[in-house]
């Protein structure tokens, strides 16, 4: 399991590579999954990132690209401004995808990950068409550079994620799993999730959450092992299923996310 764990850059929030090796080296970890974002938007920072992790005997497992113009500040704003379904993002979205797409093979990587949005669950949706054209544009971009692409779990059920993925049937198309964004937008039990999307898991996020008492708002982020998650339950069903891919800690709240890192290390070494 230690062979198999990361940590998502951007959760360690650096601003410029040395931050990012000071905080990573402070986490035990020597991997980990990479924004892309960053190195098109500010190549003067970035730029030499792959020889830096190569230098510092950091292995890259993947990478993540996001989407301009999104708003968590609730669970319906987001739904409205998420992943590549808005018309007025799609251009400049594609444009940015493509650059995440050019880094990424640049740096020789094997998978990248997204949010792609609020998937509809109907396929009588008028937008399920226009959603499924995109996300199959998307994954014929990463394609044609050798690269797998994984979608980001929790904004849908993982039955209308997997039926989703059934009707694209993008061959370089699966699921970055992360059972916290099941719980915090209230999409299901991240268990019996992970045995319905089986066939499409390409990673996994290790990351917790805490259910709403209000539904239709947000749950709440912490720390893992603290949260709702059975992490017991989580580890036994993936070596049931014979995952045999990364583990990335993802932290994205708090204000001491290297100790919640570690933490959460500890937690999967103990129990995975």
């Amino acid at each position: 399991m230690n062979d198999r764990l990361a940590v998502c850059s951007w959760s360690l929030q650096p601003s410029n590579p040395a931050e990012l090796f000071e905080h990573l080296r402070s986490t035990g970890v020597s991997r980990i999954q990479l924004a892309l974002d960053p190195i098109s938007d500010a190549p003067e920072v970035w730029s030499e990132i792959g020889e830096l992790c190569r230098a510092h005997d950091v292995a890259v497992v993947s990478g993540m690209f996001g989407t301009v113009g999104e708003d968590y500040t609730t669970l319906e704003s987001i739904r409205q401004t998420g992943g590549v379904i808005p018309d007025a993002t799609w251009e400049e979205n594609l444009t940015r995808i493509r650059a995440a797409a050019d880094v990424a093979q640049a740096l020789e990587l094997n998978l990248v990950s997204f949010h792609a949005g609020f998937l509809p669950e109907d396929e009588n949706d008028p937008d399920y068409q226009k959603i499924a054209a995109r996300i199959r544009e998307i994954a014929e971009i990463f394609a044609t550079r050798n690269i797998d692409l994984a979608l980001e779990t929790g904004q849908e059920t993982a039955q209308a994620l997997r039926g989703f993925l059934e009707n694209l049937g993008c061959h370089n198309l699966g699921v970055n799993f992360d059972p916290a964004n099941m719980i915090l937008y209230g999409s299901g039990d991240p268990i019996e999730a992970l045995t319905i999307l089986d066939p499409w898991l390409e990673q996994i996020h290790i990351k917790d959450a805490k259910a709403t008492a209000q539904p239709g708002t947000w749950g709440e982020e912490v720390v893992v092992g603290t949260g709702d998650v059975n992490w017991q339950e989580f580890f036994t069903t993936l070596k049931t299923l014979g995952y045999s891919g990364y583990y990335c800690i993802e932290r994205e709240a708090g204000t001491q996310r290297v100790m919640d890192i570690r933490s959460a290390r500890q937690m999967v070494r103990l129990l995975g």
